[in-house]
């Protein structure tokens, strides 16, 4: 019999597995998540896979229909500013705290990430967006504060769907450089400054999101999940 664990642990997979996804664009606003697919992708019960798709709901990153259909959410163009409004702030506060306690080990765990958040960009651009975005959540975790990195984490995501849905193209090299300067600025331990870079930097990403977005046909999403599930 499988233990309340292990179907916890399940559901925390699928999750993670479907962010990624989304945040990577692999899955795109609209797309479908029929409960049975995500069964047999992840080698689960429907049961499980709904109890995933719940949890993404509860995030923002998931729209539940009433015919038991999932499908990623498709947020408005006035989600996404309010979004991103409330992002700039919180991630305001995040390098005010950090710029006053960052340690030296935080600071170098930040750089690598950059760097390879820098060869992604050579190589994987669904990877770099990803890291990309990885980079502002731990930040948020490094400031010990568990609310706040749990809603920096949820709007950091949303955000990603936004760009997802509205973004236009853009060169990830902007984003490395903003993300260097941040870590200068918490490294200097200059709380004004690097919060100045934080909100210019993210108000940079949201101009991103405010364009409309572009009808796709269906996809499968067996073929779509397969590579996140065999890593």
């Amino acid at each position: 019999m499988t233990s309340k664990k292990a179907l916890i642990d399940r559901v925390v997979v699928i999750c993670a597995t479907l962010r990624s996804a989304i945040i990577e664009r692999a899955l795109s606003p609209g797309d479908k998540l029929p409960e049975d697919s995500l069964g047999e992708s992840f080698g689960v019960s429907r049961t499980i896979a709904r109890q995933a798709l719940g949890q993404l709901a509860a995030e923002g990153l998931v729209n539940l229909r009433r015919n038991r259909i999932a499908v990623v959410a498709t947020p408005t163009i006035e989600e996404a500013r309010d979004t991103f409004e409330i992002r700039i702030a919180l991630e305001a506060l995040v390098a005010d705290c950090l710029a006053a306690s960052i340690t030296p080990q935080q600071i170098k765990r930040l750089r690598s990430h950059i760097s390879d958040q820098a060869k992604a960009n050579l190589t994987s651009e669904p990877e770099s967006i990803r890291l990309a975005t990885d980079f502002h959540v731990i930040l948020a975790e490094m400031t010990g504060r568990p609310i706040l990195e749990r809603y920096v984490t949820e709007v950091a995501y949303r955000s990603g769907l936004a760009l997802s849905a509205y973004g236009r193209p853009h060169s990830n090299d902007c984003a490395i450089e903003e993300h260097r300067r941040i870590v200068d600025a918490l490294e200097a331990g200059d709380a004004e400054a690097a919060a100045r870079v934080m909100t210019s930097h993210l108000s940079a990403v949201a101009e991103r999101a405010h364009v409309q977005a572009s009808r796709q046909p269906p996809r499968d999403l067996s073929a779509i999940l397969a590579p996140y599930i065999a890593n």
